[in-house]
């Protein structure tokens, strides 16, 4: 227990918000462009060799790839259990439905081509479009709600109540935000099909993704304007001890000022932002060149950006609370204890490298593009 002796809990506190942030952008850079290829699905394919081509570029990855979601579920729930408690309780239904989607998909998947009818698989495709394109249009959608404060509060013996409703998470900035993501998606999608697949199914993804890529650097910038002038931030009103107990009705917060002014006491997280639009600037223009490798990752390297501007421009705050400030919470007085902590990072800092091992050797044996040919001479295709 020695390095757990040197380890602090401020320290352990700011480890696992970053390897939050790592699992949540893990998640978006991978399974992202699944949800983006499987939104793309019926503009892509205009018959059924071309949708199979779009769909078996990610059909031997998209399982793997959405351990990036149970490990940032999972990280949630043991590193910051009333983060936990409050999302999961305050956006039930947001949550059921992308729960219903994404259990919705990998039915599209499995059941698609087990039959030969041509209305059997267009209902499928449109099950993979509902299954992609919701869930990449709600984590947008949370995210522009978390910015603006989520209307819960703790009672004095820590029991959270949510106050309100579904259809008030869908107010104009989240829904902006929510179509941020789902662009931004959609364009990512469009580079992994540049890169993986062949014909006519390329040029349709290259020509829609430039166009939603252009409407995620847009979305991004009024984004970012309505965050300056028209939205509150979040701000401690009291010194925070960083080793303070977890619990956030210790805290004194007040709801004012501008998120931005994050930028003004850490100039440096402005490369988060300038990440963001150079990324996703350059994907449109490998998009419109027809570039591949380097496409993609641009488009990579403009979703680290968006996602990590928004932890950076919020830090330490994790959910604030619109109805109650104090009740917000952040990383000095959310987490969990410092031992499960100090554990959850000795099982991080073993099984991490491992998945990322093997996920780097599945992509490697699978390299290569889907061709026609590929989909009407194999019988173990989708």
């Amino acid at each position: 227990m020695i390095l757990h002796d040197l380890i602090s809990l401020d320290v352990l506190r700011v480890i696992w918000w970053v390897l939050l942030g790592v699992l949540l952008i893990g998640f978006a850079l991978t399974d992202g462009f699944d949800m983006g290829v499987g939104a793309l699905l019926p503009f892509v394919g205009r018959n059924d060799v071309e949708r199979r081509i779009a769909i078996n570029t990610i059909g031997p990855v998209w399982e793997g790839n959405q351990v990036w979601f149970i490990l940032g579920g999972g990280a949630i729930f043991a590193a910051w259990p009333p983060l936990y408690a409050v999302s999961f309780s305050g956006f039930y239904l947001a949550m059921f439905a992308i729960l219903a989607a994404l259990i919705l998909r990998p039915v599209a998947f499995k059941y698609r081509s087990k039959r030969d009818g041509a209305n059997w698989r267009t209902a499928w495709d449109w099950a993979l479009f509902i299954g992609s394109a919701v869930p990449a249009l709600i984590f947008g959608v949370a995210v522009g709600n978390v910015l603006q404060g989520v209307p819960f509060h703790f009672t004095p013996d820590m029991l959270s109540v949510y106050t309100g409703s579904f259809f008030g998470l869908l107010n104009p900035f989240a829904l902006l935000t929510g179509l941020v993501s789902l662009t931004m998606l959609l364009t990512h999608g469009a580079a992994w099909l540049s890169l993986k697949a062949e014909g006519e199914v390329v040029a349709r993804a290259r020509a829609i993704g430039a166009i939603t890529g252009v409407v995620a650097i847009l979305g991004y910038a009024l984004a970012g304007v309505w965050l300056a002038f028209g939205i509150a931030g979040y701000h401690f009103t009291a010194p925070v001890p960083a080793n303070m107990p977890s619990n956030p009705l210790l805290s004194q917060v007040a709801h004012g000022g501008s998120w931005l002014a994050a930028y003004a006491t850490r100039p440096w997280i402005v490369i988060a932002p300038i990440l963001g639009f150079a990324g996703l600037v350059l994907a449109v223009r490998g998009l419109r060149r027809g570039t591949e490798v380097s496409t993609l990752l641009w488009s990579k390297m403009g979703i680290f950006g968006v996602i990590s501007s928004v932890g950076l421009t919020m830090f330490p705050f994790l959910l604030p609370s619109a109805t109650d400030p104090d009740s917000s919470l952040a990383v000095w007085d959310a987490s969990s204890s410092r031992m499960t902590l100090f554990v959850m990072l000795v099982a991080a800092v073993i099984f991490m490298p491992i998945i990322l091992a093997y996920t780097a050797w599945v992509y490697k044996v699978l390299w290569g593009k889907v061709s026609e040919n590929d989909i009407t001479g194999s019988g173990h295709s989708y």
